[in-house]
């Protein structure tokens, strides 16, 4: 146990400088076709390009790498299934609905915080309709097709809203929104969202000791005092509302939560609570790093983050099926 404390500890320490230095580069890196790619000089812009752009955008990348990758981690924990990730299984699709459902009636237009509130609510049934579909330690083939079948469902309906759109403008909006970005986010964004996130990383972050123990099943975890119907609860509600406050605002972000864990797994002697942490951390360097990628690529419009993280990510997933090397929990 001492080992394994100390080998997690210093996971998080090399994956905090990580995070550190990453996030410098953010604030030092522009694009790569704009004036902006160094540091102005003048000082007013200098403090414009850094505080009203760029802090901004990284913000939102820690915050919501940091809740997918935690996100993604619990999640695996508690179905037992290590493909088990917020975007794959629907719970992404969801809190995309819930938000969508937010702008096509204008909702939003009565108080912004009511956006994130529309991804929350859309995530936590997503959440609650998989895990009485799939079950605790479902099977690989089960878990996916029911995620299949909520993210066709949450698909079809954004598509229905789409195609009743009352406007070319909204429909603009929305379809660039759910390609995932963190650019063109200000602070009033980070402030909207970061209470949730916070709350939702809290509530995930509970539930490590009980991970570890639902590796011997359900019945051997209340043998130890766990309380099972708790642990689903915190983990239902956790990652409704941090998946649900990320999507909101940046749109659908996927596999991020499937890649980190995997990576960090064997680091952590495969204990699913002490991933959690790592997960969050590595989360947040993959998002900063990914987003300084979308940067320095020169091209004409801006890639969406959504997108770069499913051209690495997709290719990750079918590896990890074709390989059968997945670790079963």
């Amino acid at each position: 146990m001492n080992i394994l404390r100390h080998n997690v500890t210093r996971l998080n320490l090399v994956l905090i400088l990580l995070v550190v230095t990453v996030s410098v580069c953010s604030l030092f890196i522009g694009h790569l076709n704009e004036f902006s790619f160094a540091l102005p000089t003048d000082a007013k812009l200098r403090e414009i390009v850094i505080y009203e752009i760029r802090l901004p955008r990284l913000l939102l990348a820690l915050l919501i790498g940091a809740a997918l990758g935690l996100s993604g981690a619990v999640l695996q924990g508690l179905l037992r299934n290590p493909l088990a990730e917020p975007g794959i299984i629907g719970v992404s699709g969801g809190a995309a609905l819930g938000a969508v459902i937010v702008m096509y009636f204008n909702i939003v237009g009565a108080g912004s915080i009511l956006l994130p509130v529309g991804g929350i609510i859309g995530a936590t049934i997503s959440m609650t309709l998989l895990y009485f579909l799939a079950g605790k330690g479902g099977h690989l083939s089960k878990l996916i097709f029911a995620g299949i079948a909520i993210n066709a469902l949450t698909a079809a309906l954004i598509a229905l809203a789409l195609n009743l759109a009352p406007s070319p403008y909204a429909l603009s909006d929305i379809l660039f929104w759910l390609m995932g970005s963190v650019s063109s986010r200000s602070m009033h964004h980070v402030l909207i969202m970061a209470p949730f996130v916070v709350v939702g990383t809290v509530l995930l972050s509970f539930s490590a000791k009980g991970l570890n123990a639902l590796t011997l099943g359900e019945k051997g975890a209340a043998s130890l005092g766990v309380n099972v119907a708790g642990l689903k609860f915190n983990v239902i509600v956790g990652a409704g509302i941090a998946v649900g406050a990320s999507v909101s605002i940046a749109g659908s972000i996927g596999f991020v939560g499937l890649i980190v864990p995997h990576l960090l797994r064997r680091f952590v002697q495969f204990k699913p609570g002490a991933l959690l942490w790592p997960s969050a951390l590595a989360g947040s360097a993959l998002l900063v790093i990914a987003d300084i990628i979308i940067r320095v690529v020169p091209t004409n419009a801006e890639l969406k983050l959504g997108v770069v993280t499913a051209l690495f990510g997709a290719p990750f997933f079918i590896y990890l099926i074709l390989s059968h090397k997945h670790v079963e929990y």
